[in-house]
């Protein structure tokens, strides 16, 4: 089965339902697409970047989105890397980015708003609206840790004296929860959890 860019968007979010189901059904019910879609997409994707026979690095990229809508360096350190972004149609205003090494390791792969970051109220923290940058900008004081699966991101603030952690997959914020040891938390860090890890 060829993979392309509705299949790409699909093994993407099919790692979003950790955090977010409810909006993943509803992205599968916007596109036409089934849970069974959802899975085989992720197995496939899976398959191609364990396969020693498939391309490697941005070349699975491509493969599967086409070429890029930029390319160009980036300075990390002493370190210089490549960046490839490209457009996917569920998120037109956000780019999905890669980094990679030297060697053409991918170093890193999530979304990107171009240009400057959007500066958000507390009210506009919505599922699949905003990427790391935004929330970062938007409150003082964030702290920044990977999360507990792959491609998962935290990003800790403070509002109105309560601690928050916002969740993000592949970049994409998908919910805020309590953080834990706050009081306001009562006994979790889940204050708006929807959905299931798998």
């Amino acid at each position: 089965m060829r993979f392309g860019v509705r299949q790409f968007e699909l093994a993407l979010m099919h790692r979003m339902r950790d955090l977010d189901a409810a909006r993943v059904e509803d992205a599968l019910e916007a596109m036409g697409a089934t849970r069974a879609e959802l899975r085989a997409a992720h197995t496939q994707w899976t398959a191609m970047a364990h396969s020693a026979r498939a391309p490697k690095g941005r070349a699975m990229f491509r493969m599967a989105l086409g070429p890029p809508a930029y390319e160009g360096v980036r300075h990390a350190g002493s370190l210089t890397c490549d960046v490839a972004c490209w457009r996917l149609p569920s998120w037109p205003d956000l780019r999905y980015e890669v980094l990679l090494g030297p060697g053409g390791e991918v170093w890193n792969q999530w979304f990107v708003r171009p240009g400057a970051p959007r500066m958000l109220s507390f009210a506009e923290l919505v599922s699949w609206g905003c990427v790391v940058a935004d929330v970062a900008a938007s409150f003082p004081g964030t702290s920044h840790r990977e999360g507990s699966a792959p491609h998962h991101w935290t990003v800790g603030f403070a509002h109105e004296g309560t601690h928050y952690r916002a969740r993000f997959v592949y970049g994409l914020y998908q919910r805020l929860d309590l953080a834990e040891g706050d009081p306001a938390a009562s006994g979790g860090d889940s204050a708006r959890s929807e959905g299931d890890p798998d």
